[in-house]
């Protein structure tokens, strides 16, 4: 059976979107469909709708995190049914084969698909993926805000899974979607945080989400909220900061960690690396088993983005005031 699918799309880059309407072929034997039930709003989707970043095919429908309700399963789909509440990010299929997904890295897959990268996405009324990964939400996430943890939230939670413990000191760059997620992580992964952000009238935001300490960018590149300090500065941005002078303010074996996606070169310095077994990393969302450890927290320490409310026919409106930077602090569409 085929699905006939409504969705929201850009004919050409930079365009108004429009209504598009497409049909869906014959199920695979390990896809599934998902009636679309909300979905957030990225700035990749504005990249992607922009053609940014060079490989946007159009028509083209975004939306990436998207949560909605099992419709239709393949044959072989054994992990999820009919009707469950399920989340679907930015990576829609991985070749389940390589030793990337044979060791628990899909998210490093060479062959994986993304979600609105030769597919369409999630502003429309369906969306298909293949079943690995689209993961079921558990109980005590409310489906109306969840949506911007299945990409903004692991792409922060997963560098803290892996190099963060408890009792770390993390310096959080950028109060804003990704930033504020990372705040309300490691509060509760037993961190002491400090935000970094230019903006004054965010102070009081970042300690209401759990920041123990605010301080500007300057300050932290200067040194002057300490040397030695930090196992992670996590930064979460788009531009170019002093890394040299951040570098500084990293503990030994600490580390430069960067999801945001900034064109210019990192130059650092590499003596201070050497000495202090320092290092720089960036990484790309998750793994589905990380996801899953992720929603889990989530659930348990009542964790969830700060979220603005569009209707799906509104979706223009919506990425119009992502685009003006007014967005507090993720935006979601409602079907």
């Amino acid at each position: 059976m085929t699905q006939t699918v409504q969705a929201y799309a850009a004919m050409e880059a930079g365009q108004t979107l429009v209504p598009y309407e497409y049909q869906l072929p014959e199920l695979g034997a390990h896809q599934v469909d998902i009636e679309v039930l909300h979905c957030g709003i990225c700035h990749s989707d504005l990249s992607m709708l922009n053609n940014d970043w060079g490989f946007s095919a159009y028509p083209l429908v975004a939306g990436h995190e998207v949560i909605g309700r099992i419709k239709a399963k393949g044959d072989h789909v054994t992990n999820l049914e009919l009707g469950d509440t399920v989340g679907l990010g930015w990576q829609a299929g991985y070749c389940m084969a390589c030793s990337e997904c044979m060791g628990g890295h899909h998210n490093t897959c060479p062959s994986v698909e993304m979600t609105i990268v030769g597919r369409h996405g999630g502003f429309a009324s369906h969306v298909r993926a293949e079943a690995p990964a689209v993961l079921k939400l558990p109980e005590g996430l409310d489906a109306a805000k969840a949506g911007p943890l299945l990409c903004g939230g692991i792409t922060v939670f997963a560098p803290i899974l892996e190099h963060v413990s408890p009792t770390d000191e993390v310096a959080v760059v950028g109060i804003g979607g990704l930033g504020h997620l990372a705040i309300q992580f490691l509060n509760k992964w037993g961190c002491e945080v400090t935000a970094v952000t230019r903006s004054s009238d965010k102070a009081s935001q970042a300690q209401a989400l759990g920041a123990h300490h605010v301080i500007t960018p300057q300050q932290l590149a200067s040194g002057e909220a300490g040397l030695g300090r930090f196992k992670m500065v996590l930064s979460t941005v788009n531009v170019a900061m002093d890394w040299a002078g951040i570098l500084e303010t990293l503990a030994p074996r600490g580390r430069i960690h960067s999801v945001g996606a900034v064109d210019a070169p990192l130059e650092l310095p590499i003596f201070p690396l050497i000495m202090g077994e320092r290092s720089v990393g960036a990484s790309p969302v998750g793994s589905p088993d990380a996801i899953t450890t992720m929603l889990q927290f989530a659930a348990r320490h009542g964790i969830a983005a700060q979220t603005e409310h569009f209707p799906m026919a509104s979706v223009n409106e919506a990425l119009a005031h992502l685009k003006s930077g007014k967005a507090r602090y993720r935006v979601v569409l409602d079907a």
